[in-house]
């Protein structure tokens, strides 16, 4: 019988192509083997692209940027909150915050990315000779871990891990995990049926070796200088294993909502060093959810919430902020998060103005004003209008303009000039030659397919049209985000934010999630998941490894 083995750490690659490996003396009396395993020397690495606010952010160290107004250089800035003991801690803190705090600790002109973020590797990770060290080195505590550490564990332990050996009978078989892969019912991924692995195409998987990395940016800013931050990534690790004398030339991203739109524009520029692409919620048209936000405050639930996700829901808006006084000091002064607003192509109308008549004792809503039409970035550009996206005596607190309302509203204006430049020009309607994609349209993960903004007709004889509500003035911010109007100078009317529309994933609706139609390899409508733990799904995780197997079998 062969001496048991227990897993060493993994062996770290060296200069001149050789590989090296650390253990301890042992007496001769211990007979447990150390056990080291030699990956293949062709490598494609796997680069995770988080999504929005999953970057952990941390006061600017680097002298290039402006200092942080309210945190010392390396302060901890932005870490979303793992669990949920820490959630309600988070809740708390952030609730405690005024309007010119959140402006001042979230700049992102004044934060860098945060390295030093939670991991927490389970038990069995030592059995694949993985170290905290090791994974911290590629990224991973850049990224919120409750919302991408299965992703990150378990592409390491399942691209690298292919076939075993049957111990009983001394043969060759596929790993537990790969055979979900295969077995798994296409209906969980949305289609009717697909194209199987096969044991062919995982012998030549399994000739490669698969590093995983994680490449956090800075979200408040533009997704162009996230990009650049990306392109700089791949270009490192590639030039990190060919300067061990391993054959690596192109690199996987595996992209998470505004994650997409920063691997899009990046892959645009360096086509040729990416392998493929697989996009999971991307807002690819943009979100309403984005405009309902800033103009309105953060949503503290949903009708397809229950009374748990609802108190979930009611500690991300305490730490987003629940009014508009507490988002737009952030969010309109953040390149990042206005190019997450509907685009250009996103469907049109989606903005409406609602009243809501008694009518046989029921009460019946009836739109009046659809907007946009035309183009949307003049709607974002409006500082006047009542429904107008940003107020720019809110946007301001901090007075980083000195309470100049002109210069206030010059800054918003050309920051909504780049979003347009960035969604017409950088992005486009482009997507790498390579590409795959799943969304989702779940009934039960309602968002915003459009915006509606509702009040009580209140019945005196007043005659309310498209005209005489759009040259409505508002007269003051009602509570739950909603705004008082007076329609002219006579009617007084309430107007709140009506709930979630449409079928989604709590944020991203299905009308943005399909806008990769047509223009990708496959696209995938999978159901189950919600926005932000779409990669802790067991059928996203499946289908991402079945995707990277088919990707790999363009290699040569």
């Amino acid at each position: 019988m062969a001496d048991p083995t227990r897993p060493l750490p993994n062996l770290v690659p060296q200069a001149d192509g050789s590989w090296t490996g650390r253990t301890v003396l042992t007496p001769t009396s211990f007979t447990t083997r150390g056990l080291f395993t030699l990956p293949p020397s062709k490598v494609i690495p796997v680069i995770v692209v988080p999504g929005t606010m999953g970057t952990n952010l941390r006061a600017a160290t680097h002298p290039a940027l402006q200092a942080n107004e309210a945190l010392n250089p390396g302060e901890p800035a932005w870490r979303a909150p793992n669990g949920t003991f820490e959630g309600l801690k988070t809740a708390r803190k952030w609730k405690s915050f005024d309007p010119k705090t959140r402006q001042q600790i979230l700049n992102g002109r004044a934060l860098e990315v945060d390295t030093r973020g939670d991991i927490h590797l389970p038990t069995e990770a030592r059995h694949y000779g993985m170290t905290e060290g090791e994974v911290r080195a590629r990224g991973w505590g850049e990224v919120h871990w409750d919302s991408y550490g299965n992703l990150l564990y378990g592409l390491h332990v399942g691209l690298n891990h292919t076939f075993e050996m049957d111990t009983s009978d001394n043969v060759r078989v596929i790993c537990r995990h790969w055979k979900d892969v295969m077995a798994c019912d296409p209906a969980k991924w949305g289609v009717r049926s697909i194209d199987r692995i096969t044991e062919p195409e995982l012998e030549k998987h399994a000739g490669y070796y698969y590093p995983v990395y994680a490449c956090g940016y800075n979200w408040l800013a533009s997704c162009e200088a996230s990009a650049q931050r990306l392109r700089q990534r791949i270009q490192d690790v590639i030039d990190f294993w060919r300067n061990r004398k391993r054959e690596c030339a192109q690199v996987i991203l595996v992209t998470h909502s505004m994650g997409g739109l920063v691997a899009r524009a990046c892959a645009k520029e360096v086509p040729e060093m990416i392998l493929g692409v697989i996009h999971g919620a991307m807002p690819a048209l943009g979100a309403p959810a984005c405009y309902r936000r800033i103009a309105c405050g953060t949503e503290r639930w949903s009708p397809s919430n229950g009374g748990i996700d609802n108190k979930r829901a009611e500690c991300v808006s305490d730490i987003l902020g629940e009014r508009p006084a507490s988002t737009m000091p952030v969010m309109a002064n953040s390149p990042g998060a206005l190019q997450l607003l509907p685009t250009h192509l996103y469907p049109q109308p989606w903005l409406h103005v609602a009243l809501v008549s008694r009518v046989n004792n029921k009460d019946v809503a009836r739109d009046i004003v659809h907007l946009p039409v035309g183009n949307p970035y003049d709607l974002y550009r409006d500082f006047a209008s009542w429904y107008r996206l940003v107020d720019p005596k809110l946007a301001d607190p901090a007075q980083t303009q000195r309470g100049d309302l002109q210069k206030v509203e010059r800054t918003l204006k050309a920051a909504v000039d780049a979003a347009e430049q960035f969604h017409r020009q950088t992005l486009g309607d482009y997507y790498h030659p390579d590409t795959y994609a799943f969304y989702g349209a779940d009934p039960d993960h309602m968002s915003f397919g459009a915006v509606r903004w509702v009040a009580r007709d209140p019945g005196e004889g007043a005659v309310f049209t498209d005209a005489n509500l759009r040259r409505a003035v508002q007269v003051k911010y009602g509570e739950t985000g909603g705004r008082r109007v007076r329609v002219e100078g006579h009617s007084d009317l309430h107007f709140v934010p009506a709930r979630q529309d449409v079928a989604g994933d709590g944020t991203v609706s299905h009308q943005s999630g399909v806008g990769p139609r047509g223009k990708v390899r496959q696209l995938f409508d999978i159901r189950g998941f919600d926005h932000q733990g779409a990669f802790n799904h067991d059928a996203v995780l499946l289908l991402t490894h079945h995707l990277i197997v088919k990707l790999v079998q363009k290699m040569p």
